[in-house]
C-alpha cells in the first residue's frame, strides 16, 4: 500500500503528501496514475510468406505520472493552490519519492501540466509529470566491498616489545571475487571504485555469469595521465545507462580516461539473481581495493 509521496522541486524545496493525513500538507491524494509498470513498444516485422510476424526488438516507454489532488485549507484553500504552483512549477525537473509498505522508490520528472479547477466547491488540481526514465529506483545505493577485516586481537594478550609493533589488531583480507545478489525488476548498470595502494598493471574485470570483460590499456592510460596506475589513484567506472564514464583521480585532479578502455570492453549490467564479479591484474593484485555500488530498478512502486 502507498503510504507517502514526497516531492522536491528544482530549488530543493520539499513537501510530503501523507495519504491518510492530508491536513498536514494541505493536499488530499485522490488518485495517482503511472506508478505501475510502464508500457512497452514491441517492434515486429510482418512476413509475407507465413503467419504472424518476426520479433525485432522491444523497449519500455517513458513514464507519465498523473496526480489528482484535492485542496485542504492550509491555512486557506488559496494558500494550498499557490503551494501547488511552488512545488510543481511547469517545465521544471522535480524528484518524486514513493513510500509503500515494502520499499521507497524514486524518479525524476518534468511538470507537463498543473491544471487547478478554481471555480469549484471542491477545489483541486490534476498534475502531469513526464518521466524520461522508464523505471523507478531505490533511494539507497547497495555497496559490495571486495575485502574483509579478520580480527586478530584476543584476550589475554602480551606485547613482547615496547618499540616494535608486534601486536596485530586485525588483517585486511583481499578477495578478488564478489557476488552481488540483485533483486530488481530490470537490468541496471553499476559504479565501480578501484583504489590503488601501489603500482598495478593489466587491470582486468569480468562478470563470471555473462563472460563480459572490462580492461584498461596501460599504454593508453600513461599517454593520458603520464604513467600507469600508482599509489593513491582512484579509478571510477560507471556503466549506468545515460551516465557512462571512466575517470581517474590523481593528486586531486580528475582525468577522463575513457579512451584507456580496451576496444573489446563491455558495459556491465546486473541481472536478477547472482552476479559474480572477478578482478585480476598482471602485477600488483594485492595493491587493489575494489568496491561496486548499484541501485535497484523497479517496474512499479
Amino acid at each position: 500500500m502507498i503510504k507517502k509521496i514526497k516531492v522536491t522541486n528544482h530549488l530543493g524545496e520539499s513537501i510530503t503528501f501523507e495519504i491518510r493525513s492530508p491536513e498536514k500538507s494541505g493536499f488530499l491524494v485522490n488518485k495517482i496514475d503511472g506508478l505501475g509498470p510502464p508500457k512497452a513498444d514491441i517492434n515486429a516485422m510482418e512476413l509475407a510468406t507465413t503467419d504472424g510476424a518476426l520479433f525485432n526488438s522491444a523497449r519500455a516507454r517513458s513514464r507519465n505520472i498523473v496526480l489528482d489532488l484535492g485542496f485542504y485549507p492550509n491555512p486557506t484553500i488559496e494558500h494550498t493552490r499557490h503551494n501547488s504552483y511552488k512545488y510543481f512549477p511547469i517545465k521544471q525537473r522535480i524528484l518524486i519519492e514513493v513510500e509503500s509498505d515494502l520499499r521507497i522508490s524514486e524518479t525524476y520528472g518534468y511538470v507537463e501540466t498543473n491544471d487547478p479547477n478554481i471555480f469549484n466547491n471542491d477545489e483541486g488540481t490534476i498534475i502531469s509529470l513526464i518521466c524520461p526514465d522508464s523505471f523507478l529506483y531505490s533511494k539507497i545505493q547497495a555497496v559490495t566491498i571486495f575485502s574483509t577485516i579478520e580480527s586478530l586481537f584476543e584476550f589475554p594478550f602480551s606485547n613482547e616489545s615496547l618499540t616494535l609493533p608486534l601486536l596485530l589488531m586485525g588483517e585486511i583480507i583481499i578477495d578478488t571475487q564478489g557476488n552481488i545478489v540483485y533483486t530488481g525488476d530490470a537490468p541496471i548498470g553499476v559504479t565501480i571504485y578501484v583504489n590503488f595502494l601501489g603500482s598495478v598493471t593489466g587491470l582486468h574485470i569480468s562478470n563470471d555469469a555473462t563472460q563480459e570483460i572490462l580492461e584498461i590499456n596501460d599504454t593508453r592510460l600513461a599517454a593520458i595521465v603520464g604513467s600507469g596506475f600508482t599509489s593513491g589513484d582512484l579509478l571510477t567506472i560507471s556503466t549506468v545507462r545515460g551516465n557512462k564514464y571512466v575517470r581517474l583521480q590523481r593528486a586531486g585532479i580528475i582525468y577522463n580516461v575513457f579512451n584507456a578502455l580496451e576496444p573489446n570492453s563491455d558495459w556491465f549490467e546486473l541481472e536478477k539473481g547472482n552476479n559474480i564479479f572477478i578482478y585480476t591484474a598482471d602485477t600488483g593484485i594485492t595493491n587493489l581495493q575494489f568496491v561496486i555500488e548499484n541501485r535497484i530498478a523497479f517496474e512499479g512502486a
